[in-house]
């Protein structure tokens, strides 16, 4: 009796959870095809709101001025994040460098801050410095929340690694180096990419901290979609929202495709 009354607790829970989390998605993809403009009131079914987003040139702008952002954002990370990584744990070779925690500690702290503190804190250092606003300040505020997607991802994906073949590698001849490119960034790969398009989904949805550091010219997708609902939520927002939706849902599959592990990992 008490394992039938904990099996419906859990199922109750699940299913209230899952609502709360899936039904307003499910609600703004039904009204972007809504006949009428009031997302409470259901018009009949059309794809006009679709045929009127694609003629929005400057919501592609923003749209392209978003992927280019994600793009360098992502490959900065990347690239910053796997050196990090790779340096915590030398290699795979289990030593620990002096300072190796507090580094962790250092990597992973600008996603346990607060974004609102985090764009203030982008936005004084940018303008302590005189740099003018726009991409280059995104690309840089973006990268540092990205490092540690791509860090801890890549961390795990080495910890998990078998080690002795970067030591037989090394006792073959093979310099630090090599056993490097040729042994463990191939194993580390799969890891990188994961954390790659980990890092480009958060900065394509990225929102308060663009909203500090963006230029008057340099407008993102995420905050123009925001400052239309100010002025009030049509169903060509709910259609645009609905896509990006669809494409950050196909990314985190990507993502975690990429991360399964191997067959010949142990």
């Amino acid at each position: 009796m008490m394992k039938k009354r904990r099996d419906a607790a859990q199922k109750i829970y699940i299913t209230v959870i899952i609502s709360l989390m899936y039904v307003p998605i499910v609600l703004m993809i039904v009204y972007s095809f809504n006949r009428s403009r009031l997302n409470s009131v259901w018009d009949g079914f059309t794809l006009a709101w679709y045929g009127e987003l694609f003629r929005d040139r400057a919501m592609f702008t923003a749209l392209g001025n978003s992927v280019i952002l994600a793009l360098l954002s992502s490959l900065a990370a990347a690239f910053i994040g796997t050196l990090g990584a790779a340096g915590a744990v030398r290699g795979g070779a289990g030593r620990r460098p002096p300072g190796a925690g507090t580094m962790e500690y250092l990597a992973v702290l600008p996603i346990m801050t607060p974004e609102i503190i985090l764009g203030m804190v982008l936005l004084a250092f940018f303008s302590l410095l005189g740099l003018p606003f726009g991409m280059t300040t995104l690309v840089i505020a973006h990268t540092s929340f990205c490092i540690p997607y791509v860090y801890l991802i890549v961390k795990a994906r080495l910890a998990g690694l078998d080690k002795s073949c970067v030591e037989a590698a090394r006792n073959l001849g093979a310099t630090e180096a090599g056993a490097f490119w040729d042994i463990l960034f191939p194993l580390m790969l799969p890891a990188v990419i994961s954390g790659m398009l980990l890092s480009f989904a958060m900065s394509f949805d990225d929102v308060i901290i663009s909203v500090f550091v963006t230029g008057v010219n340099t407008n993102t997708l995420p905050v123009r979609i925001y400052s239309q609902i100010k002025t009030g939520v049509t169903p060509k927002t709910n259609a645009l929202c609905t896509l990006l939706f669809a494409f950050t849902v196909l990314l985190c599959l990507l993502s975690a495709w990429f991360s399964r592990p191997g067959d010949g990992e142990t």
